[in-house]
């Protein structure tokens, strides 16, 4: 087998890329560990959120004998903001301005204080990731107002002196900046996974892809092998057949040559099946395709009773490998047309080798492409891929007055 083929193929089936992580630096959770989500999340969210606040301000009531008293409208208020968190990630404005409302309205009503802005604190966060900001600091300018001076206002206590007033604008601005920033945190992290899982789709259709243009190089490979041979084969059982009886020695040379054409062929498809079963690594025993072996297919051809002329125009030179494959190819699958469908005929087979492009041209006198024949079959659309891949041309059609012609144009810049 050539360079880059089946080999190459199979390791297009074992590509393992990991997706994008995280930068260096930033906390990754073992891949053991829980996730919660949806749910089971809002619910341990919503859990947590009511024990801090009936627990926790039920112990710091102890201390505020001058507050009224917890009852059961006050411990109502404490565990209706919770309650409302369940519902945070469908109306997260509406549960933020529920909970806004509830503990303004226990501010007012002059119950104990403590931590009684959990379930807010919450809801903020919920808003800002949601992305609703403008709607989140404004209700902290709001909250600022309100719970600075119209609880004061409402209780009839005094109003906040300048160091309560600083303190309670400081700590809001740091509410608010944590949020913003667990936004920005929240937003790279899924645009990276989004990244990754776009960078790993391409990655996956591109193996696809080339893992395609592999098992159509190798069907194309199979077909010219076992169709040169195979046509040889049958041309030489037809002409056996026919002097068998009367002329026993050319009977037997076709039989030679047979055995030839089905010894090459099941060499040619041994080596290739090999390959992709992964047998063995060893390079391959018989020649590579190559058009220095020009004279020995014509040969070989010509054992088949088509007569076969080569001609070499410009200097031979070493070629890429793809295009010196495609180039043999090219020309054998030419010539086995000649010898499947021309009848007695002739075969001239012209290289020309360019400065940029190799030219390859085979032309028959025989009878052309027969009417019961498919046209465009198999032979010629894979010549023509053959050349497309390489990004030259190939143009197939009767010539003038009589015979077949099989024109194509490689180019030689930047082939491998």
């Amino acid at each position: 087998m050539t360079r880059g083929g089946p080999i190459a193929y199979r390791a297009l089936m074992h590509t393992s890329d990991a997706p994008g992580h995280p930068p260096a630096g930033w906390p990754r959770l073992p891949a053991t560990w829980p996730r919660l989500g949806g749910w089971p999340a809002d619910g341990a969210i919503a859990l947590a959120a009511g024990l801090v606040q009936l627990v926790g301000t039920s112990f710091a009531a102890q201390n505020q004998p001058a507050s009224e008293p917890l009852d059961v409208l006050g411990y109502a208020l404490l565990a209706a903001g919770p309650v409302a968190t369940l519902a945070r990630r469908r109306r997260p404005v509406a549960v933020f301005a529920f909970a806004f409302a509830i503990t303004l309205l226990y501010s007012c009503l002059g119950y104990p204080q403590g931590p009684i802005y959990f379930a807010m604190i919450v809801a903020f966060f919920t808003v800002v990731l949601a992305g609703h900001r403008l709607v989140a600091w404004l209700c902290l300018a709001v909250g600022y107002v309100s719970f600075l001076w119209l609880v004061p206002l409402v209780r009839g206590d005094p109003s906040p002196d300048l160091v309560h007033a600083a303190g309670l604008g400081a700590w809001l601005l740091v509410l608010g900046t944590v949020a913003e920033i667990v936004r920005v945190r929240r937003a790279y992290l899924r645009a990276t996974e989004q990244r990754a899982v776009e960078a790993e789709r391409t990655r996956e259709e591109e193996a696809r892809r080339r893992a395609s243009e592999e098992r159509l190089r190798i069907a194309r490979e199979l077909h010219d092998v076992l169709a040169h041979n195979i046509s040889l084969i049958n041309v030489q059982a037809g002409v056996a057949l026919h002097l068998i009886d009367e002329r026993p020695e050319q009977a037997r040379t076709a039989l030679v040559a047979i055995k030839q054409a089905s010894k090459d062929a099941l060499g040619e498809v041994r080596a290739t099946l090999g390959a992709l079963r992964q047998v063995d690594e060893q390079p391959p025993r018989s020649p590579t395709p190559s058009l220095t072996r020009l004279d020995d297919l014509a040969a070989r051809v010509a054992v088949a009773g088509l007569k076969v002329r080569t001609r070499v125009d410009g200097e031979p030179r070493p070629l890429p490998a793809g295009v010196d494959l495609a180039a043999f190819r090219i020309v054998q699958e030419a010539l086995t047309n000649v010898a499947r469908h021309a009848g007695p005929a002739t075969a001239t087979v012209q290289v020309t080798y360019g400065q940029r492009d190799l030219t390859l041209q085979v032309d028959d006198d025989g009878r052309g492409v027969p009417e019961d024949a498919a046209p465009g079959g198999s032979g010629i659309l894979g010549m023509r891929e053959r050349a497309a891949a390489l990004g030259g041309q190939l143009e197939a059609g009767p010539r003038p007055g009589r015979g077949f012609r099989v024109l194509a144009r490689l180019p030689l810049d930047g082939a491998t």
